[in-house]
């Protein structure tokens, strides 16, 4: 029943849908009173520019000893969409989302907006109790598409500076490019570097660069402005020649930048 009338409320409601389904990860089973049944969403929710609103849900066995229900929900960059906690209601409201009152289903609405980056959202869920104690009980989570065309990101303005040291003790050195995302910088999973020895070898490890603001372990000036940096350290005991640094950045929908190589001479 309650997944018809879900399906009959999204018809009429809601221009976002996702499936809810049987919860079995529970936070902690501290209370067999309010056992968590189910959350919703937990599936996928496509973007209708139309309305922004999607319905956030928990269902228990019992409500008798749940005071309040409220829950926070996540970006896929981990971002905390609601400033506020959004207290889901158990009062048979359509507006916030609830078709049948002190049934143990709770819900309310969030909007989420088409700017906001493509991949898996976490919801984490609350109860406070008759007893005044709060605790997380679930962490649900759903796969949003903004509905945007995906872009691939592009980077320019690779820095590695010095890129030529003579090396006699620890030398540090600044890595940086310039990201961009038509999307948006939230939609960059990651830019790094590769490096390849003199005699052409590789590890293929990804050297992470960030966009924080964290001169002192970083070397990034300014955090969010597009620019990511890494400091990487340099010793005697580094074969001496020439390396390449290879940069690239990845998005969150899958798609990777063009590739800037750098050298770097080790004397």
């Amino acid at each position: 029943m309650k997944i018809k009338i879900l399906t009959f409320l999204s018809l009429i409601l809601i221009l976002f849908w996702g499936c809810e389904k049987e919860y079995d990860n529970l936070i902690e089973n501290f209370n067999p009173d309010y056992q968590v049944k189910l959350v919703s969403p937990s599936d996928s929710i496509q973007f209708n520019s139309s309305d922004s609103l999607v319905t956030v849900r928990i269902s228990f066995s019992s409500s008798t000893n749940i005071q309040n229900v409220y829950c926070f929900v996540y970006a896929v960059d981990n971002t905390q969409l609601n400033s506020s906690p959004l207290y889901l209601l158990d009062n048979g409201n359509l507006s916030n989302g609830d078709d049948v009152a002190n049934d143990g289903s709770f819900a309310n609405k969030i909007p989420l907006s088409g700017s906001y980056p493509n991949g898996i959202y976490n919801i984490k869920y609350f109860v406070t109790d008759i007893s005044n104690n709060t605790k997380q009980v679930a962490l649900g989570t759903f796969k949003f598409d903004n509905g945007q065309a995906n872009f691939a990101p592009v980077i320019s303005d690779d820095v590695v500076d010095p890129d030529t040291a003579v090396v006699t003790s620890t030398t540090i050195i600044l890595t940086s490019i310039k990201v961009f995302d038509q999307n948006g910088l939230s939609d960059i999973d990651k830019a790094y570097f590769v490096v390849y020895r003199p005699d052409g070898t590789t590890s293929n490890i990804q050297n992470f660069l960030f966009d924080d603001g964290n001169i002192l372990d970083h070397g990034d000036q300014t955090a969010g402005d597009g620019i990511y940096s890494l400091l990487i350290q340099i010793t005697s005991s580094n074969a001496k020649g020439t390396y390449r640094l290879e940069f690239r950045a990845k998005d969150r929908g899958g798609k990777f930048s063009n590739i800037i190589n750098h050298n770097l001479l080790i004397q």
